[in-house]
């Protein structure tokens, strides 16, 4: 949202919005000129003239400010419907979507587009890109990035030129209910590509070809996998790994080798994430007139990328450890943390995990106490209930209950401090410590970091 008000912004519009707290995002807008309030409340919509109100889908009808504006039949629409607006004035946009990495690689495609100095892209992103040292950036030229949310089918908005789908798992059960009606939701998304467009789609998709069967001939497809008995158009080959677990590789583009790309971030799933990079700047440069973006410019950007906010994140040390922050809360993303994890050199991994929200954590339930199995020890956070209420009878107590029957070494705690504490009492010189979940968790890497 804060990105959106950003370039509306931008635009000439005047922009007000409200949140639970102020944040570094809010603060940052405030100082370009937004009206922010602190909390939410109908008082901060009444009697106010406004000609368009916009809403996340995490916003309930019984949200205060919502019923007020729903109360003064003030136009509304969503998040997404504003973003595919936004999209719809750029003849070059790419959307990434997937269960998992939209963020890394939004960010990554973002990396490579800055290479051309003369038309830079215009971006949306999901957590902070250092490369822009934000959310958003406005450009000046016809390319579009952004990330797209599968949450509620929201990325059904956007009819982008280049679609990247990176992965399709079960993941938001509470909207979706299936993996089938998550199958659904992106083969529509899919559908939505421009005439004359490109989708780059995982190989490693189960059945990746029943998603792209509905296209229209005159959109490509261009496949991506690690795996080259899947035959895909874009691979990898003689990956190794330096010693902080950072991949070397060289691409191959359709059958041409490219230029070795050395990594700044760890773990396989990001020379995957890479390749699907590659594919979609080759994709959307390809009938550019203004330029000729060079195999050299796409191995500079990758080679440049040093990756997003809450992404295996470096924050500091504390008691000899190195702490690490990681936005992971679905178990495949948990579990590429660990792969990446596993080839830093550490003697303890030593995990403090918040599941996020209710619903998610009772979905994946034996997953959790599975890939929580990993670390050598496990601390646990009161689930972050984002938009959910406490009425469904789990708790992160739960999974510590389930860790303790297979002899784990797993700890919960109601607090933040009481965790603080525990951490001050058990890290020792050469522990690898990771804070992860998609709340605010973040904040004891920040607490305990120097």
């Amino acid at each position: 949202m804060s990105g959106l008000a950003e370039i509306l912004m931008e635009r000439g519009f005047s922009v007000s919005g409200s949140d639970r707290a102020p944040s570094p995002l809010t603060e940052h807008l405030s100082e370009k000129g937004a009206l922010i309030f602190y909390p939410q409340s109908a008082e901060n919509v009444r009697d106010r003239d406004i000609d368009l109100v916009v809403y996340t889908a995490a916003i309930h009808p019984d949200n205060p400010e919502f019923a007020e504006c729903e109360a003064r039949g003030l136009r509304m629409i969503s998040r997404a419907d504003l973003l595919g607006s936004i999209m719809a004035d750029y003849e070059n946009s790419i959307a990434i979507a997937g269960t998992h990495g939209k963020t890394t690689t939004t960010s990554m495609i973002t990396e490579v587009l800055l290479q051309d100095k003369e038309n830079l892209p215009t971006v949306t992103v999901g957590a902070v890109d250092p490369s822009i040292g934000s959310n958003v950036f406005v450009g000046n030229s016809d390319r579009f990035v952004a990330e797209a949310c599968e949450y509620s089918n929201s990325f059904l908005s956007f009819f982008p030129k280049v679609a990247v789908v990176l992965n399709v798992e079960a993941e938001h059960l509470d909207f979706f209910k299936t993996l089938e009606n998550v199958r659904l939701g992106f083969s529509d998304f899919i559908g939505n590509v421009k005439p004359g467009g490109t989708v780059v789609i995982s190989a490693d998709i189960e059945d990746y070809q029943e998603l792209v069967a509905s296209l229209e001939s005159d959109r490509d497809v261009i496949t991506f996998s690690l795996d080259e008995s899947k035959s895909p158009d874009v691979t990898a080959r003689d990956i190794t790994y330096g010693e902080n677990g950072c991949p070397s590789f060289i691409p191959v583009y359709k059958g041409d080798e490219l230029p070795r790309v050395t990594l700044s971030v760890p773990g396989e799933h990001n020379v995957s994430n890479a390749l699907s990079c590659i594919a979609a700047v080759k994709a959307i440069c390809a009938d550019s007139d203004d330029i000729s973006f060079s195999d050299e410019m796409i191995i500079k950007g990758l080679s440049s990328f040093k990756g997003a906010n809450r992404r295996f994140e470096m924050r500091g040390h504390y008691k000899g450890a190195v702490v690490i922050d990681d936005y992971a809360h679905h178990p495949t993303e948990m579990r590429a943390t660990f792969s990446a994890a596993q080839r830093v050199d550490h003697k303890r991994l030593i995990v403090v995990f918040q599941p996020h929200t209710y619903t998610r954590t009772r979905d994946f339930f034996q997953d959790f106490v599975e890939v929580l199995s990993v670390p050598d020890i496990v601390v646990l956070a009161p689930v972050y209930s984002a938009r959910e209420k406490d009425v469904y009878g789990i708790h992160s107590t739960d999974i510590r209950d389930e860790l303790k029957k297979k002899g784990k070494n797993v700890y919960a705690f109601d607090t933040f401090d009481e965790i603080k504490k525990f951490l001050s009492e058990t890290l020792m010189n050469g522990d690898l410590l990771i804070t992860m979940g998609a709340g605010d968790i973040v904040k004891i890497a920040d607490d305990i970091s120097s």
